[in-house]
């Protein structure tokens, strides 16, 4: 299999899906620039080869653009539009929310409204106004689907998934794993179920489940805790909406203890939506009580020393599993 970056391998869902469905258009602000700019940023050369009819260039207006998404799922095409940075989801929030999530419901299940937003997260020094982690938000809204990859491979195969599924769904790229993570992707329409977590790392002292770039501080973490003989199973969930409780809970029953990890903040965070699931589904196997590592209750700083201490770290999880494991 060809090895490329994150940004190639969405690049190449995108172009797959477009080739494949010429109801599939894109569109957000500047996509169409990108061509001239980073060949690892995913809509690189799209425009070119598909032209401005199919990727289109948008105001500035995320609600101009998420509203243009619900229309045209509405009237039978398959959208795939951007929200440039995971903190301007809020300025969508309202046709996403209130009609996207609901149209199918309303319909009493007879219509399919097909809309993807891919939107970017990431704490890359653009300060707070440009990295707030909301999945929460999006994950608490009944009729949205939430993707979360980590790596190439999964990053082409979710959003293949979710261009094709026939219910709104939020694809959130960690802007930072663009062209900083590369690996193996299939060639071709490989597309990862949503819903189906995979095993990371297998381990059995305890379990970590966790999405996206902290994916790969939990391997880190896992690492450095194998030398000293304490065996992390690493679970990447890859979706939260639908969450596979199933790989989850075989984990935890297997190791006995369970942690969450997310760069989101604490407080309300998915990770303890994770935990309390655990915890009522696997009371009776939990050695220790269910744990969250989380980025602190405050805005994203900007400054790369700040930044250091905002991200939770592998360092933060070896502490954490340490706890755990030896009491």
């Amino acid at each position: 299999m060809p090895v490329k970056s994150t940004g190639q391998a969405i690049a190449e869902a995108l172009a797959l899906a477009m080739d494949r469905d010429e109801n599939v258009f894109l569109a957000g602000e500047g996509i169409g620039t990108s061509i001239h700019v980073n060949p690892h940023l995913p809509t690189f050369g799209l425009l070119e080869r598909f032209g401005p009819r199919r990727v289109r260039d948008t105001p500035v207006s995320e609600a101009a653009i998420a509203g243009l998404a619900v229309g045209a799922s509405c009237m039978g095409l398959r959208p795939v539009v951007e929200i440039m940075f995971f903190p301007f989801i809020t300025l969508a929030s309202d046709m996403l929310v209130n009609h996207a999530a609901k149209l199918r419901y309303l319909s009493g299940g007879l219509s399919a409204f097909p809309l993807t937003v891919r939107v970017k997260s990431g704490v890359f020094s653009a300060g707070c106004q440009h990295s707030h982690h909301l999945e929460a938000w999006l994950a608490h809204a009944p009729g949205l689907k939430v993707a979360y990859p980590s790596n190439p491979a999964d990053a082409k195969g979710l959003l293949l998934s979710a261009i094709f599924d026939p219910d709104p769904v939020v694809v959130v790229e960690d802007m930072p794993l663009y062209w900083s993570i590369h690996g193996e992707v299939p060639e071709g329409d490989a597309r990862v179920p949503l819903g189906q977590a995979r095993v990371a790392r297998e381990g059995g002292d305890a379990t970590l489940a966790t999405y996206g770039g902290a994916v790969h501080v939990a391997l880190a973490a896992a690492e450095a805790l194998a030398a000293e003989g304490v065996s992390l199973e690493v679970i990447d969930l890859r979706s939260l909406v639908p969450l596979d409780t199933a790989a989850v809970f075989a984990s935890v029953r297997k190791t006995g203890r369970f942690l969450a990890l997310h760069d989101a903040t604490r407080f309300c965070g998915f990770g303890a939506e994770l935990c309390a699931t655990v915890a009522e589904a696997c009371f009776g196997e939990l050695t220790s009580p269910p744990c969250r590592i989380a980025a602190p209750d405050i805005p994203v700083p900007f400054t790369p020393a700040q930044e250091a201490f905002y991200k939770p770290s592998a360092d933060q999880v070896t502490q954490a599993v340490r706890r755990m494991v030896r009491g």
